[in-house]
């Protein structure tokens, strides 16, 4: 279970990222570019059931709501730019990783839990899902938001 008020407090806005695995350099995973649009999370959809396809796996449902949750965020709350997409296989454990880039240095907020609220939930929800998710801030070059799901 995951240690709520420690991760709600360190994903307010100011905070530096959680630190990233350094198993998530992985060159040879090929990744799907984005516009931000409406089609975004469609498109990171059906290349993360194609990517869970060639690695073998056969639920890709924890998957599909991972990249649809990123790529979503990222095409509400940036809105510019390209949306990047990786999906590869951990190094050192059987997990899967799922990257999303963009060109934001802004973090992502996980909002507390609120039964009246229409929105706002989705990190909330990912992060009970995933075996760990996290960000990293690239310089002046955006960010990268990452999860690692059980294979």
């Amino acid at each position: 279970m995951a240690d709520w008020p420690r991760l709600l407090s360190a994903l307010r806005p100011g905070w530096r990222g959680l630190p990233m695995p350094a198993v998530m350099l992985a060159p040879e995973a090929p990744p799907l570019v984005l516009d931000p649009s409406d089609a975004a999370p469609a498109k990171a959809r059906r290349y993360l059931t194609d990517r869970f396809r060639e690695l073998g796996h056969d639920d890709d449902y924890v998957g599909r709501l991972v990249v649809t949750e990123l790529v979503t965020n990222s095409y509400k709350h940036v809105g510019s730019g390209h949306i990047i997409v990786r999906i590869f296989p951990d190094a050192r454990e059987p997990l899967t990783v799922i990257e999303v880039w963009d060109e934001s240095r802004a973090l992502p907020v996980v909002q507390g839990e609120d039964d009246d609220a229409e929105s706002g939930r989705g990190l909330l929800l990912m992060a009970q899902l995933v075996h760990d998710w996290g960000v990293r801030l690239l310089n002046e070059e955006g960010k990268i938001t990452w999860a690692r799901c059980a294979r």
